[in-house]
């Protein structure tokens, strides 16, 4: 795939297309790693995984439950 790199405000940018991103395994705003050397840019995937405080600021910093919550006498044969 040939594309062109273009100035995007004070930086520059390239566009990937959909089929690209897709083949890739890459998806919008999934975050990614980028390597450089003479003549190459490599992008990957960042395969880290989110730490609980940061999946907790996809909530606002919640990560509840935010109180204890009364489910009632037992039903069937559960134990409490």
């Amino acid at each position: 795939m040939n594309t062109q790199i273009v100035k995007w405000g004070n930086s520059q940018g390239i566009r990937l297309t959909k089929e690209l991103l897709e083949t890739a395994g890459i998806n919008v705003n999934d975050e990614v790693i980028l390597f450089a050397e003479r003549g190459r840019i490599t992008i990957e995937k960042n395969q880290r995984h989110k730490t609980l405080e940061e999946r907790a600021e996809a909530f606002n910093g919640k990560i509840g439950p935010y109180e204890e919550f009364d489910w009632g006498d037992p039903v069937g044969r559960e134990v409490w």
